[in-house]
C-alpha cells in the first residue's frame, strides 16, 4: 500500500458520549425497600402496643382469655357459717402444660424457662420433653410468671385453668364439709350431698354452724383425747326447739385442702356415721317411755329390788353395789339404776318401749343434710332383750340420733329435724309427745348433775343450769364384749328453759392418774388421779369444760335465753 493512500484520522469524540441512568429499576428496587421496611415497623408499632396493654390489663382477665376450659363449668358457691364467715371458697388457679410436639426450638425454650423458673428441675424437664407427648411444666402459677411464661410466645405452652376449692379453717370443719376430687366433684360431707346446688348457687350456702363455737370444742376434745388417751371423741351441740346444729366435732379429722383418699377406719365421723352402744343415757328414755304413758309418776316407789338377776342364764347387775334396795322412779334414774330401768321397762313393755324409741328416731337410719350416717344395728326384741335396752345395753344408735332424741323429750315433746343448712322459714312443729313428759324429766336431769347422788356432779358449772345423763358403755368386737369402753354424756340447758343439747362421746378413754379435778360445788376441793374408767369422770369433766368456754358466747349471741 502507497503512503498516499495511508491516513490516520483521530477524532475527538467525548462530546458526542452518553450516559443514561435507568430510573425505572433504580425506583422499583427503593419502592421494595420502602415497602418491607414499612411491613416491619407496622409490625413492631402493633407489638409494642400489644405489649404495652398486655401489662397494664388486669391479670385475671388476662389469664381467662388465654384458658382453654370455661369457669362455668368449674363453679361452685361458696359456703359460710352462721355469721356469713367463709368456711369454703372456689378460686381460679393455672396450671402450665407443655406439648412436647409444638416446641420449635428446645434450646431456646429452657433458656427462657430457666429464667422464669430457676429453681426447677431441668433435667427431668429436658427428659419430659425428649420422652412424653405432655407434661404440667407449673400448677397453681402465680400470677407474675403465668404473665411471663405468656409472653414467650411459644405454641406448646397450654394453660389450664383449674378450680381450688380452699378451706379457710383447714381441720375444723372437715367432717361437715368434706372433700371434691380432682375433677371438682363432691366425694364426702356437704361438698358431696349439695354437689348440685353448689355448682348452680348463685349465692354462699349457709350453715348453721359457729366457726368459734366449733374451734373452743374441738380445742377442748383435743385436749381431753390427750388427758384420757383415747383413740377419738365426738361432739354435738344443737338448737333443741329447731334441730339448727351449732357444732359438730369428730376427731380424728383431716385437713381437706390436701384431697387426701382416707382409708383409715378411725378417721369416721363419730357423730353421725359411728353407731355405738351408749350404755345408761337410754335410761332417760325408759323412764320418759312410762311418764309418757302415764304408767307410773316420778314419785312411784320400787321396793327390794335385787342387786342382781338372769335373763336367759346371763346376770344383769348394779354397776354401783352401794345403790339403795328401795327407790323412786326418780332416784334410779338420779342414781343410774340398772335393776330398777328394767322394771320399769317391764311395766312399759315391749311394744310401747319399741314404738317411744322408734318415734323419738333412735331405731332408725336418720335422715340428715350429708350422706355419712350409719344405720342403727337391727335389734331383735324380746323378753331379755327388753330388759337389756332398758339401760342400754345391746341397743345401738348414733350420736346425732341421741341428740336428737334428747331434745325431743325436753323441748315439750315436739319433732325436730336436726339440720346443717340454715333455713329462716318457720317450720309448723308436731307434737309427739305428751305435754307433761318434758316437765317432769328436767327437774331429774338437772339432779343428776346438781346433787352428790347424781353422777355429773361434774359438769355442774354455775349459771347454766346444766342437766344430763352419763352412759358408760363396752365395746364389743367379734360378738364379744371387752375392757374397752364408750363414755357418753348428753347435757340440756338451761334446764328451767331449754335451749341447747351437748352430746360428747369419747372413745376408749384410759385413766389419768396425774390428772386434777376441781369440784364445781363450793368446797374447792381437788382430787387427784382418774379413781374409774366411767364417764361420770371422763366426758363428764369435758362437758363441764366445755360448757365452761362455750358458755358466754351463748349468752351473749342468745341474750333472750336467760342462764
Amino acid at each position: 500500500m502507497s503512503n498516499k493512500n495511508s491516513q490516520i484520522i483521530l477524532e475527538d469524540n467525548r462530546n458526542d458520549f452518553s450516559f443514561k441512568k435507568n430510573k425505572s429499576n433504580i425506583n422499583i428496587s427503593f419502592n421494595r425497600v420502602s415497602f418491607i421496611f414499612f411491613i416491619f415497623f407496622i409490625i413492631f408499632i402493633i407489638f409494642s402496643i400489644h405489649l404495652v396493654h398486655l401489662g397494664s390489663r388486669d391479670s385475671k382477665k388476662v389469664i381467662n382469655e388465654n384458658l382453654t376450659g370455661t369457669s362455668n363449668k368449674l363453679y361452685r358457691a361458696d359456703i359460710i357459717d352462721r355469721n356469713g364467715k367463709y368456711l369454703s371458697k372456689t378460686v381460679s388457679s393455672i396450671d402450665i402444660g407443655i406439648s412436647t410436639r409444638k416446641v420449635i426450638n428446645k434450646k431456646k425454650l429452657l433458656i427462657n424457662l430457666k429464667y422464669i423458673f430457676p429453681n426447677k428441675d431441668f433435667v427431668k424437664i429436658q427428659n419430659q420433653l425428649k420422652n412424653k407427648k405432655f407434661f404440667y411444666l407449673e400448677k397453681k402459677i402465680s400470677e407474675e410468671n403465668y404473665e411471663k411464661v405468656m409472653k414467650l410466645g411459644d405454641k406448646s405452652i397450654q394453660p389450664e385453668e383449674k378450680l381450688i376449692r380452699i378451706y379457710p379453717e383447714k381441720n375444723l370443719f372437715s367432717h361437715i364439709l368434706g372433700q371434691i376430687d380432682n375433677d371438682n366433684n363432691g366425694v364426702s360431707g356437704l361438698e358431696k350431698s349439695l354437689d348440685k346446688i353448689l355448682r348452680n348457687s348463685k349465692e354462699p350456702i349457709q350453715l348453721t354452724v359457729d366457726k368459734d363455737l366449733q374451734f373452743l370444742i374441738r380445742e377442748e376434745l383435743i385436749k381431753f383425747n390427750k388427758i384420757f388417751n383415747t383413740i377419738g371423741s365426738a361432739a354435738i351441740l344443737m338448737d333443741v326447739n329447731n334441730g339448727e346444729i351449732l357444732s359438730l366435732v369428730s376427731l380424728p379429722d383431716f385437713d381437706p385442702n390436701q384431697r387426701e383418699k382416707i382409708s383409715d377406719s378411725n378417721y369416721i365421723n363419730r357423730v353421725t356415721k359411728g353407731v355405738y352402744e351408749f350404755g345408761s343415757v337410754f335410761k332417760t328414755f325408759t323412764l320418759a317411755a312410762a311418764l309418757d304413758e302415764k304408767i307410773i309418776t316420778a314419785e312411784t316407789e320400787y321396793v327390794d329390788l335385787p342387786k342382781s338377776l338372769k335373763c336367759a342364764g346371763f346376770p344383769i347387775r348394779e354397776y354401783d353395789k352401794k345403790i339403795p334396795s328401795n327407790l323412786t322412779a326418780e332416784q334410779i334414774l338420779v342414781r343410774s339404776g340398772n335393776i330398777g330401768s328394767v322394771r320399769i321397762a317391764q311395766q312399759v313393755g315391749e311394744e310401747k318401749f319399741k314404738s317411744f324409741l322408734s318415734k323419738i328416731g333412735v331405731l332408725e337410719k336418720i335422715d340428715f343434710d350429708i350422706e355419712e350416717v350409719g344405720k342403727p344395728i337391727q335389734f331383735n326384741w324380746g323378753k331379755c332383750p327388753l330388759a337389756t335396752a332398758s339401760f342400754g345395753h345391746g341397743i345401738t344408735t348414733t350420736l346425732l340420733q341421741l341428740a336428737k332424741a334428747y331434745s325431743i323429750v325436753v323441748n315439750g315433746g315436739y319433732q325436730i329435724k336436726p339440720k346443717l343448712l340454715k333455713n329462716d322459714s318457720n317450720e309448723k312443729k308436731e307434737k309427739i309427745l305428751s305435754r307433761d313428759l318434758s316437765r317432769e324429766i328436767l327437774p331429774i336431769l338437772r339432779k343428776i348433775v346438781s346433787t352428790k347422788d347424781g353422777t355429773a356432779s361434774l359438769a355442774n358449772v354455775n349459771g347454766y343450769e346444766i342437766g344430763g345423763k352419763t352412759g358408760t358403755a363396752e365395746k364389743s368386737a367379734d360378738g364379744e364384749y371387752s375392757n374397752k369402753k364408750i363414755n357418753s354424756f348428753v347435757s340440756v340447758f338451761p334446764t328451767s328453759k331449754p335451749k341447747f343439747v351437748l352430746a360428747v362421746m369419747l372413745d376408749e378413754p384410759k385413766i389419768n392418774e396425774n390428772y386434777i379435778y376441781h369440784y364445781r360445788d363450793g368446797s374447792n376441793i381437788k382430787y387427784k388421779g382418774t379413781p374409774f374408767n366411767t364417764a361420770g369422770w371422763t366426758t363428764v369433766e369435758a362437758t363441764g369444760q366445755i360448757v365452761e368456754k362455750i358458755g358466754p358466747i351463748l349468752a351473749t349471741k342468745y341474750s333472750e335465753f336467760n342462764f
